[in-house]
């Protein structure tokens, strides 16, 4: 079997074409992968960051978590998955038992692995996962929108929590994942979206994805301008996608008194706030993403990809041979926009 591994640690991944392929047990499926798309995690894996290494202890891993497959066969207790269906698969693995599984919390399980990470993934011609880790997909849609469930769910995840129906929303960042939130907002029932970001290119994708407003931040002051759109107020929730302290600080100047900032993008630093100005006197609430819901924003993800506002020609970012891997993370360094498939 050909594959991306992580031969031990250290920077660096390695192509291989003598692979075993994966054998299941009673309750996982085989599925044999259609595409698979590159997460900045993956591109932390290459560089063995230091969240890399507090969770990868075993090699060889073969890395990927974002993934279509076709099943090809099934362990003896699985009811619910046959030969042949096309999956995508949650990367968080979770127990059952824990009290966050048992409260309905599945995706903040307690005692959670990691598909692709703490467990072997899907850069590879062949992937395991445990049946009821794996969604299957509607026949409208697309292997490529398959595997991007995993990543922009966590924008859904965002858009859910934010409760954006009725309500001005601002979305900071507008890359593959926050163009996800945009539309998500728009399908959603938000009144006013507007959108900010660096690069006009992308605010003018963001318009396209159902923004009304959009903000270069670069140019203008960005909570100035929420302010002055919104008679003084600001709006009622921001979801902010850039993980960046300087954005955050301004998405959270922007939200009204009584209203909520929701944070998707993971930090890469920590984040300094003027938290009894801008957050206690004012009474915002502040939550903090963790990947998907487990199963409700599978199917509201759904919803949006099915919605003619949502173009995932303006998801996809570059396609590459599984042996040409080196091309696609090259990509996602220099900044190319939207996510990199890799097929194998």
């Amino acid at each position: 079997m050909r594959g991306i591994i992580k031969t031990g640690p250290g920077p660096g991944l390695e192509y291989r074409d003598d692979l075993p392929i994966p054998e299941i047990n009673q309750d996982e499926i085989l599925m044999k992968v259609r595409c698979s798309s590159i997460c900045g995690t993956d591109i932390g894996i290459y560089d063995w960051n230091d969240w890399s290494r507090r969770r990868i202890h075993t090699f060889p891993r073969v890395i990927g978590h974002e993934t279509t497959g076709e099943i090809v066969k099934i362990g003896k207790n699985v009811k619910d998955r046959f030969v042949g269906q096309r999956v995508s698969c949650e990367s968080h693995i979770w127990d059952g038992t824990c009290p966050h599984c048992l409260a309905g919390n599945r995706h903040i399980c307690a005692n959670m692995s990691l598909f692709g990470i703490m467990q072997d993934g899907a850069f590879a011609e062949y992937a395991k996962t445990r049946a009821d880790c794996s969604y299957v997909l509607d026949d409208a849609i697309s292997d490529e929108q398959g595997c991007i469930y995993e990543p922009m769910g966590s924008g859904v995840h965002g858009v859910e929590e934010a409760e954006v129906k009725g309500k001005t929303v601002l979305v900071a960042g507008c890359g593959a994942i926050g163009l996800t939130v945009v539309a998500a907002c728009h399908v959603f029932g938000a009144r006013r979206i507007i959108a900010c970001d660096l690069f006009d290119e992308k605010l003018e994708a963001a318009r396209a994805m159902g923004a009304d407003i959009v903000i270069n931040s670069s140019r203008e002051n960005l909570t100035e301008r929420v302010l002055g759109l919104t008679d003084g107020l600001g709006v009622e929730a921001a979801i902010d996608v850039t993980g960046s302290p300087t954005s955050l600080n301004s998405s959270l100047k922007s939200v009204m008194a009584g209203g909520r900032l929701v944070s998707v993008g993971l930090p890469g630093e920590p984040v300094t706030m003027n938290m009894t100005e801008d957050l206690f006197y004012r009474q915002i609430r502040l939550s903090g993403i963790c990947g998907r819901k487990i199963w409700s924003t599978w199917e509201h993800f759904t919803e949006v990809m099915k919605d003619p506002i949502y173009d995932m020609s303006r998801v996809i970012g570059g396609q590459f041979a599984l042996e040409d891997f080196e091309k696609g993370f090259a990509a996602m360094r220099s900044g190319v926009p939207g996510k990199m498939f890799l097929y194998p």
